[in-house]
């Protein structure tokens, strides 16, 4: 089976030590394939080195938590790497982009105003978008319905069944991780349940948002324990949404990867 994460951050720091060793035992689970989302502008080089060395795909953008350190400037240069990026088949989307209305003490205004001047230029290069989305899917969804965009992924979404399916509406299919395999995480699992299939593609979000099996106590994190997450977990993650569907996860993996390349099309270069 092979197997596409949509989310990975492989450039962060808690893989410094054994980067090599993450990507290869991804491969042995039959990840093949990885997108790996920029945050900020000083770490485009990073994302894109590390595609083009490992044969992975990359996105570029200004994530929301990130605006309020961004220079009004990083738009334009923004711009200026999508337009030095636009015939590399390694490029796949615009993002991580978005709203977080969680994290208390950002700049709402800010965060609307990079949200909406990064999908124009989603729109200028005909690029889907890498979602970010923290209670604040109301919200983006507005954008969304005013500046039109070739679809995308709404990452690691926890909104309602009408969001979901608006999101969908306008071509998006959703992104799906490790919070699926708590058996409490109620909504979630609902929505992987209710949604129609062409909906859902998987997602690690790497190092972070570590299914059950991973998790540790605050308690426990501060005595030492890690809860890193990393891409060879996937297929574990899509055994839980096969039994939630009650398919078999050959065909989760088969379905997952065609909705994962019908969202970002240059994926299946």
């Amino acid at each position: 089976m092979r197997w596409i994460d949509t989310h990975c951050h492989l450039d962060a720091p808690e893989f410094d030590a054994d980067r090599a060793e993450v990507i290869a035992r991804a491969r042995t689970t039959g990840v093949v394939r990885m997108v790996l989302p920029a945050v900020e502008v000083a770490n485009f080089a990073a994302v894109r080195d590390l595609a083009h060395a490992h044969g992975q795909a990359y996105a570029l953008g200004i994530h929301p938590l990130y605006v309020d350190c961004a220079g009004d400037g990083d738009l334009q240069r923004l711009r200026e790497a999508l337009a030095a990026a636009r015939d590399d088949p390694h490029l796949v989307a615009v993002g991580e982009i978005g709203l977080d209305h969680f994290v208390p003490g950002l700049d709402r205004t800010r965060q609307a105003r990079f949200y909406a001047e990064q999908l124009l230029l989603a729109r200028e290069f005909a690029l889907p978008v890498i979602l970010h989305v923290r209670r604040s899917a109301d919200d983006l969804l507005k954008h969304l319905r005013r500046i039109e965009v070739p679809g995308g992924i709404a990452h690691a979404f926890n909104g309602s069944e009408q969001q979901a399916r608006a999101f969908v509406g306008l071509g998006f299919r959703l992104g799906f991780g490790g919070a699926l395999t708590f058996e409490r995480a109620l909504q979630i699992r609902r929505l992987a349940q209710a949604l129609p299939e062409t909906a859902l593609v998987l997602e690690t979000d790497a190092p972070d948002i570590p299914p059950q099996w991973l998790y540790r106590s605050a308690e426990a994190r501060a005595s030492g324990g890690t809860a890193r997450n990393e891409p060879a977990e996937l297929p574990r993650i899509a055994a839980t949404l096969a039994e939630l569907r009650g398919m078999s996860l050959a065909d989760v993996a088969k379905l997952t990867s065609a909705n994962a390349c019908e969202a970002l099309p240059r994926l299946q270069a």
